[in-house]
């Protein structure tokens, strides 16, 4: 099984030492191999970084260099939205309305056969896509 994480899962994993004890238990127990990212949690990080420089320089730069760390480590683990992609959410945003960003994660793991690691389970269940939620350490289930 393979994963794509959500940005608030890496975030979380950016926390080192204070880390939700689940999610690190969870990361622990895959390989790297497994994991993916999308383009779209790039800028979602990207997002955070800008939006923290108007008030916090050296944030916005550490931030910067980890999002950096964050690129090499998924190097060839990094997934576009793409026609499948589109295709899938242009399906379940007909279902109902969904935060669009979530929506297209939702529609990468599913476009990409892999279960979609988030603490947003609200946001995409009954989307059809497989979910994860590592806070709660429960298994995968399949969205309706």
């Amino acid at each position: 099984m393979n994963f794509l994480i959500d940005t608030n899962v890496i975030s979380e994993f950016r926390k080192g030492a204070r880390c939700d004890a689940h999610v690190a238990s969870w990361f622990a127990s895959v390989k790297d191999e497994q994991l993916y990212l999308s383009v779209l949690t790039l800028g979602e990080i990207r997002r955070g970084a800008e939006k923290l420089r108007r008030r916090d320089v050296r944030g916005a730069d550490a931030l910067d260099h980890w999002l950096v760390d964050v690129e090499r480590a998924f190097v060839g683990r990094i997934l576009p939205v793409d026609t499948d992609v589109a295709g899938e959410w242009g399906r379940m945003s007909a279902v109902r309305t969904a935060p669009v960003v979530d929506c297209l994660l939702a529609a990468t793991a599913k476009a990409n056969d892999l279960t979609l690691v988030t603490r947003n389970v609200r946001d995409v269940e009954g989307l059809g896509a497989i979910i994860l939620d590592p806070f709660a350490a429960v298994k995968p289930k399949k969205g309706r």
